[in-house]
């Protein structure tokens, strides 16, 4: 017996056309664990920001087949959505159905200028120079552009001591967005690239 293909509903065909694969994350795809399923939703979305997308499609699914009919990883991921919009990294999130979410993205600057109350206490912020030492010129002279138009941003003058420290602070807040792989500083550098930009849209 040949089963006829399911045809796919309206409501999904318009998320496809909205979202398209590249601003789709499907977690139900392959039952991934509670912490499986965190730590690659806050990497995509710190790529997809870093990427400047406006808005996201986070599909999580609504638990059917969990005990209790509770999704572990969909309560799991609006624990992280929370932590994310604290961390400037998310702006807005949306019940797009019972199993998924529509996620807004903050400005690039908000990760910088988010409070730090809301960075983990127990974790100091990288400040190790040899770190910025080993990157390739290129990508220091876009972290000293940016460290500049950070701190003149803020009516300060922009002293050596306070360059070489915003350096830290811009490497640290942008290198969180690029997750480890293939051509990862060439990624550093768009994310860089991007975050000036804005300083220039203002």
């Amino acid at each position: 017996m040949v089963k006829t293909p399911r045809v796919p509903s309206l409501h999904r065909a318009f998320d496809e056309m909205r979202f398209g694969a590249d601003r789709t994350l499907n977690l139900r795809l392959h039952h991934p664990s509670r912490e499986q399923a965190v730590r690659r939703a806050e990497n995509w979305l710190r790529e997809r920001q870093m990427s400047r997308a406006v808005e996201a499609l986070v599909i999580t699914g609504r638990g059917n087949n969990s005990p209790d009919g509770v999704s572990v990883v969909r309560e799991a991921i609006v624990q992280l959505f929370a932590s994310l919009r604290r961390r400037g990294v998310i702006n807005e999130v949306i019940e797009h159905t019972p199993g998924s979410f529509v996620v807004t993205f903050a400005r690039l600057n908000a990760v910088r200028d988010a409070p730090q109350r809301a960075r983990n206490p127990h974790e100091p912020a990288p400040r190790d120079p040899a770190g910025l030492a080993a990157l390739e010129p290129a990508t220091r002279a876009l972290l000293r552009l940016l460290a500049k138009r950070a701190i003149e941003e803020l009516g300060v003058e922009p002293k050596p001591s306070f360059v070489e420290q915003e350096m830290l602070e811009q490497f640290a807040a942008a290198a969180a967005g690029v997750p480890e792989g293939a051509d990862r500083e060439a990624r550093l550098r768009t994310a860089l690239n991007a975050a000036l930009h804005e300083y220039d849209d203002r």
